[in-house]
């Protein structure tokens, strides 16, 4: 499926918690192995860390246009999804199915996914990944209402 949705030209952001560091490896690795740049924004080990501290750098760099889109990986996904839709720019969807994961791009113009690492498994992860990635916004009538998400 061709993307005509996201310049791929630019990285894609990524980054979790620990509950989401085998999620995170993975990912980078079929987005690499799809010849995608990928920018890891951690954490490097599966020690405990606070989701925020990773949400954030992803959020920015898609907010800024550095990234094409973002990837957020936690044990339930609510945690990375809130920190990151506290950015204007940011629509962060969470998904826990391949019609989800078509749905927040289709219908709400998503620019993160996020991925609840303790409800899917890694195989449906990567599968939710690729849906995302290549499907496009419809606009239209979900255009009307993207536009009046952010308040400012």
């Amino acid at each position: 499926m061709e993307n005509k949705s996201f310049n791929l030209s630019l990285p894609i952001a990524i980054g979790s918690d620990h509950a989401g560091y085998d999620y995170k490896e993975e990912l980078i690795s079929f987005l690499e192995a799809k010849g995608l740049q990928v920018n890891d924004f951690g954490p490097f080990s599966k020690d405990s860390v606070d989701y925020p501290d990773f949400a954030h750098p992803v959020a920015n760099a898609v907010e800024k246009g550095e990234a094409a889109f973002g990837i957020l990986i936690c044990g339930s996904a609510n945690g990375v999804a809130i920190t990151a839709n506290k950015h204007q720019g940011i629509r962060a969807g969470l998904s826990w199915g391949e019609e989800i994961a078509r749905l927040v791009r289709q219908h709400n113009d998503a620019n993160i996914l996020c991925i609840p690492a303790r409800f899917v498994d890694v195989a449906l992860a990567t599968q939710m990944t690729d849906i995302f990635m290549n499907t496009e916004f419809e606009g239209g009538r979900h255009a009307n209402r993207v536009h009046k998400i952010a308040c400012s």
